[in-house]
């Protein structure tokens, strides 16, 4: 009943305009482009990127809308899925009423409208992991989770496709910024640092387990300071949170009630001929083999779950230490969204969990983002 009730709040014209624009094709768009097209925010150049997003973000939108109505074993009737699937359509609506854009007035508003468009979807993540958690209450528990292919990948291209749109819009607000930082194209940092993404990113991950724990193992960053290379720093510094979070998170209960004192978790950065590689490892006890192919899945955790079926749905922004979910699989998103990837080799007699994350370095000022397009 409750599906039935929030999809009549939509009228049927706007229905079958969704479906009608869920049905037309994605224009790809390639990092060069972005990099060379943005070192010169004119007037003219914004009002191309508003018209062209104008009519790119409807489709997009569109189709994730679509997909959410039709997920297996009654996803889509999740009150949490039901939540996001409405964000796709206030967006989409919002974004069809906007007339057409004729000038830079009119692309000023646009910017402003896809600004909080933005901003109404920064919880899509928690809340589909929310709807996953409910799922998950009513699941038979002799499911095995790593066996829901269908789910695993609809999230997967549904993440993939949040990254895109997120990128588009957040590149399109970014070079109205007056001061942008050095080097930067909006969103991308022509010399980004790994070695300074990488210090922050654990700084941010170390204060959320002494939040939760009272205290944190250290982190050591080895590398070459003044290495840098064209990335976006914002999806880096993600990456790198989540790995370091996960591994002191295993080091700390390890080591809770040890007398020893806990090993620090250690980041290597390594500059190759065509990627750059950067290794987390920790010994906070490993994982079985057995249970490798489940990290990558969104609906396994080794952490308690924090997100309860009586939480308010408009309060899931708060980080927490671990138990989404989602940390791992949406990590690796985020690496092959550029054409990089992510690995995990497990020592479990000694303890020792490695995690390279590998992102695409040389090539990477031409590298035509197919990922980035996912339907």
């Amino acid at each position: 009943m409750a599906a039935k009730k929030l999809y009549e709040s939509f009228s049927k014209s706007l229905m079958e305009e969704v479906h009608r624009w869920g049905c037309m094709k994605q224009t790809g768009v390639s990092l060069r482009y972005m990099m060379e097209f943005g070192s010169k925010p004119t007037e003219k150049n914004l009002l191309i990127s508003a018209q062209f997003l104008h009519k790119e973000l409807p489709i997009r939108i569109a189709r994730r809308a679509i997909e959410l109505e039709s997920l297996p074993y009654a996803l889509s009737e999740k009150p949490a899925v039901l939540k996001v699937r409405d964000w796709y359509l206030d967006s989409f609506r919002d974004m069809r009423s906007f007339p057409e854009i004729k000038d830079s007035s009119d692309e000023r508003e646009f910017t402003q409208m896809i600004k909080a468009i933005k901003v109404r979807h920064n919880n899509v993540v928690p809340m589909m992991a929310l709807g996953v958690q409910q799922l998950k209450k009513v699941m038979d528990p002799k499911i095995v989770y790593e066996d829901l292919d269908e789910i695993h990948q609809f999230l997967d291209r549904f993440y993939m496709s949040r990254i895109g749109i997120r990128m588009l819009i957040g590149q399109h607000v970014e070079l109205h910024n007056p001061n942008p930082p050095p080097h930067c194209v909006g969103y991308i940092n022509t010399k980004m640092s790994p070695m300074k993404v990488a210090r922050n990113a654990s700084e941010d991950a170390r204060f959320i387990c002494l939040r939760e724990y009272g205290s944190a193992p250290e982190v050591n960053i080895y590398g070459d300071p003044d290495f840098t290379f064209p990335y976006v720093p914002s999806h880096l510094h993600l990456m790198v949170f989540e790995l370091v979070k996960n591994s002191l998170r295993a080091v700390q209960e390890r080591y809770m009630d040890s007398d020893r004192v806990a090993p620090p978790v250690r980041i290597i950065v390594a500059d190759g001929l065509e990627d750059v590689t950067i290794k987390v490892s920790d010994e906070g006890g490993g994982i079985a083999r057995s249970g490798l192919p489940k990290i990558f899945t969104y609906l396994y955790s080794t952490a308690k779950n924090p997100l309860d079926e009586n939480l308010d749905i408009d309060s899931t922004d708060a980080v927490t230490m671990a138990g989404y979910g989602y940390g791992l699989p949406i990590s690796r998103l985020y690496a092959r969204y550029f054409g990089g990837d992510l690995q995990i080799i497990s020592m479990e007699g000694y303890g020792e969990l490695n995690t390279f994350l590998v992102l695409l370095h040389s090539k990477m000022s031409s590298i035509n983002e197919f990922q980035y397009f996912i339907g």
